[in-house]
């Protein structure tokens, strides 16, 4: 089968399309035929060198997918062959086929089609898991989005605004903010231009839960932006590892601080998850509340370009490796 894999951690360039022996089912497991993967910032990561696949873990990259069951190994009754499916992974999703435990896949929902799927589940998967499992968002409640335009902000703006939550989310331009209105953001502020904290006072508004892919570089401006009780979940660390807290201002509004990562929890965890988000999310992508958002569909033997998108941050929503 074709699949992507990186020789030498590098740029684009790195990234080459293979000749692999297609994976077989062990006990548990899916054999999907894949349709599209999700292209994400933690392949880009993978591919520089900077985020290892976790122990026992493909090196072909590809953390999610959608496409038919081809195969199920011993134990799997839920999913016949031919279902259309759409899965989270450790990794493998940029190849033809891909072995997957059968609790991180799940059925494509209603009213989308098995292309858009490929983008959907780890996206979904992270939104709930941190902003309503860990974040514990509510209806009433504010939250903020850093990169409302990315895979991972447009679903949640979506997601928050169909649970009754108040969306302020940050971007680059003024392009990507009146998409991320038309999404249901409340507040869109354009960090090139203003500063989100003193924007969010003087609108009277305070976060609630922020779900942030900075690190660093905006750990002090989350804290002055938390409100009372509020709760700052980290998922990414594209403004540096290293920060300074004020353990002062942390006490006084009562706050926490929360750092995460998907791809290296045990698959019963990541079952969890996928189990209590398709209950809640599924229904939602059905009745049109929400849909994945594609900016772009590329072949696989143009996964540089693909890759080349995310890096010039060029993108609204999802871009998809198809087959």
């Amino acid at each position: 089968m074709r699949a992507v894999v990186v020789t030498e951690p590098g740029g684009v360039d790195a990234l080459e399309v293979v000749d692999r022996p297609a994976p077989e089912p062990g006990p548990g497991e899916v054999l999907i035929t894949v349709a599209a993967a999700g292209v994400n910032r933690a392949d880009l990561l993978q591919r520089q060198g900077m985020y290892d696949p976790p122990p026992g873990a493909t090196d072909i990259l590809g953390l999610e997918c959608s496409g038919e069951i081809a195969a199920v190994g011993e134990g799997v009754t839920d999913f016949p062959l031919g279902t259309q499916v759409c899965a989270l992974l450790s990794g493998g999703g940029y190849a033809e086929q891909v072995v997957v435990p059968a609790g991180q896949v799940a059925n494509v929902p209603r009213g989308i089609s098995l292309l858009e799927a490929g983008g959907l589940m780890e996206v979904a998967s992270t939104v709930w898991s941190n902003v309503f499992m860990m974040g514990k968002l509510k209806s009433g409640d504010t939250v903020l989005f850093h990169g409302g335009s990315s895979g991972i902000g447009t679903m949640g703006i979506q997601l928050a605004k169909a649970f009754g939550a108040t969306v302020v989310t940050t971007v680059g331009t003024d392009a990507k903010a009146d998409f991320c209105r038309d999404l249901g953001a409340d507040l869109v502020i354009n960090y090139r231009e203003s500063d989100f904290v003193e924007v969010m006072r003087e609108h009277d508004l305070a976060a609630d839960v922020i779900l942030d892919i900075i690190g660093a570089k905006y750990l002090e401006s989350n804290i002055a932006a938390l409100a009372t009780a509020g709760r700052l979940v980290v998922i990414g660390m594209q403004g540096g590892v290293k920060g300074e807290l004020n353990l002062g201002r942390l006490l006084a509004k009562r706050a926490a601080v929360m750092a995460t990562s998907l791809r290296a929890r045990p698959s019963s965890e990541k079952s969890a998850i996928v189990s209590a988000m398709v209950a809640q999310v599924w229904p939602l992508v059905a009745d049109g509340s929400v849909r994945p958002i594609v900016h772009a569909t590329l072949p696989i033997e143009q996964v540089r370009d693909a890759h080349q998108v995310l890096e010039d941050s060029s993108h609204s929503g999802k871009v998809l490796l198809t087959f």
